[in-house]
């Protein structure tokens, strides 16, 4: 299991390593006026590379309701698992996205400029200043018409429970006015987290729920929408539907 993981390791950083020529026409695509087809065309080398990556794991990625996604910039509201949930968003979604992403990510050589040009916002959640900050560009990148992804968990749960939302990042979408989506990803915690730090092939299920437009959101308290995520998210995970199987068979049989 270890040598396999190292494998997988060391095609991640030669795939990175390779994605070099392609970044230097993407840095000079990224300083055009942006449009939607510039978008794709940058963003086609990290979903490239985020499909090689999870395909060596031997892992298989189910994602149902891409239809739902409206047009234009959206906020895409998820739970996180583990750390291949990124991979599986830039695989397999197929749209441009960028991400509201730690600060750790920042030092990773290659990948850090990749995510500048996907117009992440990095962000310190210990200061909060900084936090302010990367929030206040995440607004400007969505009114720009760059979609981003946030994990409003704040970190990984490791597992297919969910921990609870918090509302700040969700500023991102009401300052920005534009439509959230929720996600529900599951599977991605037993390529790593679940091995302890071993990666292992897994399947993944990625579900898009409605989009929720800012006059469906404007009226709802930042604590309140936080919650009706979380509900929204949680009811594709599977315990959560195995518990509401279990309460429909015990009022059934009552």
């Amino acid at each position: 299991m270890m040598l396999f993981s190292i494998r997988i390791y060391t095609y991640a950083i030669i795939l990175v390593i390779g994605s070099l020529f392609n970044l230097q026409k993407a840095k000079k695509l990224y300083r055009k006026t942006s449009t939607e087809e510039i978008r794709e065309e940058i963003f086609h080398t990290p979903k490239t590379v985020s499909q090689k990556v999870i395909k060596a794991t031997g892992t298989n990625v189910l994602l149902t309701g891409s239809e739902k996604i409206p047009d234009g910039p959206v906020l895409y509201v998820a739970n996180h698992q583990g750390l291949f949930d990124i991979l599986a968003f830039l695989g397999h979604l197929d749209k441009p996205i960028g991400f509201i992403a730690k600060k750790e990510i920042n030092k990773l050589p290659i990948i850090r400029t990749w995510m500048g040009l996907l117009n992440c916002v990095f962000i310190d959640r210990e200061d909060r200043r900084q936090s302010m900050k990367a929030i206040n560009q995440g607004i400007e990148n969505l009114k720009n018409g760059h979609s981003l992804v946030i994990f409003p968990e704040g970190t990984r749960s490791r597992g297919n429970k969910l921990n609870e939302f918090k509302p700040g990042s969700l500023r991102l979408a009401t300052k920005a006015n534009v439509p959230i989506v929720p996600v529900t990803i599951n599977g991605t915690y037993k390529m790593l987290e679940e091995g302890n730090g071993r990666v292992q092939g897994s399947s993944i299920t990625m579900t898009i729920h409605d989009a929720i437009f800012p006059e469906e959101y404007a009226s709802l308290k930042s604590a309140d929408l936080a919650e009706h995520l979380q509900h929204i998210v949680e009811s594709a995970l599977p315990y959560k539907a195995e518990r509401e199987k279990e309460v429909k068979v015990a009022i059934t049989t009552q």
